[in-house]
């Protein structure tokens, strides 16, 4: 009996001939961007980084990175950990007038909750073979991670550092265990790296170590930069 067939919304795995001319030129989401765009620019506060911002935001759904991301893993996790942790601050700091209502703490868990849910291999699983769960997975994962950043305005500085040192230590554990899981886990891969020169555990063992450094390192850094703020108050306002 032959396994499910997987067509994610990027379509299906690109291979290394032909993936640099996988553009997503979908109307709609394309639409989307226009009417986000519109939106920001009517706001008449928004500054330049909201635009980097939106940008990198087009790299991850528009560029062929979104075809690669149906054929790698561990290029899926370096998309959601720059959507989560590049884009979505720089959106913010873009809207400086922007509120975030809700405990900071809240945020987190609730962000954290969906970070480890999507990354599970069901949901995942999920997610590549259906349009609308993948758009649920990206959209609450984006939408999260905007409630957390925004959230952390607000919070003391303790507060924000500790959660900020908080979603470094998870992000590093939920790394780890996909790194030492020892099987392939994420059904959608199973046939899909080899044409990367990658076997299904190679790729998994990959985007674990994404996750286990690169991706807390973000979090590492903004917990840093908030210390400084906290310790150097007039340096910092200067």
């Amino acid at each position: 009996m032959m396994g499910p067939t997987w067509l994610p919304y990027c379509g299906a795995a690109p291979i290394p001939s032909d993936w640099l001319g996988r553009w997503n030129g979908d109307p709609l989401l394309l639409l989307a961007f226009a009417v986000v765009g519109v939106w920001a620019w009517r706001r008449g506060d928004t500054k330049n980084v909201f635009w980097v911002g939106l940008a990198v935001l087009a790299l991850l759904f528009l560029s062929p990175l979104c075809a690669l991301s149906s054929a790698l893993f561990s290029v899926r996790v370096a998309h959601h950990v720059v959507l989560t942790a590049v884009a979505a601050p720089l959106l913010l700091l873009g809207l400086p007038h922007l509120v975030v209502r809700g405990s900071a703490a809240i945020w987190a868990a609730l962000h954290i909750l969906l970070f480890w849910f999507w990354h599970a291999p069901a949901p995942y699983a999920f997610a590549l073979s259906n349009d609308l769960a993948y758009w649920a997975m990206q959209l609450l994962l984006l939408g999260s991670a905007i409630g957390f950043w925004g959230a952390l305005r607000r919070a003391s500085a303790p507060l924000a550092i500790g959660l900020l040192l908080a979603m470094m230590v998870q992000m590093g554990l939920l790394g780890a265990l996909i790194t030492f899981a020892g099987v392939p886990i994420y059904a959608p891969h199973y046939v899909s790296t080899f044409a990367w020169g990658l076997t299904p555990l190679e790729d998994q063992q990959l985007a674990g170590l994404i996750m286990w450094a690169p991706a807390a390192a973000f979090y590492l850094a903004a917990a840093l930069v908030r210390g400084w703020h906290l310790l150097a108050p007039e340096r910092a306002r200067a």
